[in-house]
């Protein structure tokens, strides 16, 4: 799959899981919930114990996933990520270096800004899409509106803030789609034995960005 073919895989589905785990097994625990609830779009942190390795097994094994990489601070953490077989790289900060090694490599890469200098220079340099974060400490759904009035080509990626009652508007803000945390990988509801509310949450999230760009 190219990097475009990726691009339009992530904004068609709408919405990036964020998986941060303590364990390895509890990080494919939540991929099985949430590819049941019909997301295949994973973003895996580097904050998982083992997360290179995650990534390569998840890569290897489900072949119908998008399987990207989160919390990638460096160009070394990008690269190794993507000898895993990550097919997206995420940030929560912006690094120049991390979005050139991104571009060397042929892969698509979201780094993370949050004041309209920061998002501008991210595309600048190069970025495929931007990750707004923390989304919800500047306004949520509005900061998003404010932020595409100026910046219209910029494709946006909130994360923070981003739950079942403010997708809607995220998406009807402009977003391209949601980086979506605890809210649907609910790390609680696995340690429970109750894979079914994380699959039923994915179902959720997706029904609300087709909802959204419906209206």
């Amino acid at each position: 799959m190219d990097k475009q073919a990726v691009l339009e895989r992530i904004t068609t589905t709408g919405v990036i899981p964020v998986i941060r785990a303590r364990s390895a097994d509890e990080a494919a625990a939540a991929i099985a919930a949430i590819q049941k609830g019909g997301v295949s779009v994973l973003e895996i942190t580097m904050t998982v114990p083992g997360a290179v390795e995650l990534i390569r097994e998840v890569a290897r094994r489900v072949t119908d996933a998008l399987v990207g990489a989160g919390t990638v601070l460096d160009p070394g953490a990008a690269h190794a990520c993507i000898d895993a077989g990550a097919r997206f790289v995420v940030s929560p900060a912006l690094n120049l270096e991390t979005i050139a090694a991104c571009r060397e490599a042929g892969v698509a890469v979201l780094p993370g800004a949050l004041t309209p200098t920061e998002v501008l220079t991210a595309w600048n340099a190069g970025a495929d899409l931007v990750k707004v974060f923390p989304a919800n400490a500047l306004g949520g759904p509005s900061y998003i509106k404010s932020l595409k009035a100026p910046l219209p080509e910029i494709g946006l990626v909130p994360t923070g803030g981003v739950n079942l009652q403010t997708a809607k508007d995220f998406i009807k803000a402009g977003a391209a789609a949601l980086g979506v945390g605890a809210d649907l990988v609910d790390l609680a509801a696995l340690r429970r034995g109750e894979p079914e509310l994380v699959t039923e949450r994915a179902r959720q999230f997706l029904a609300l960005v087709a909802e959204a760009r419906a209206g």
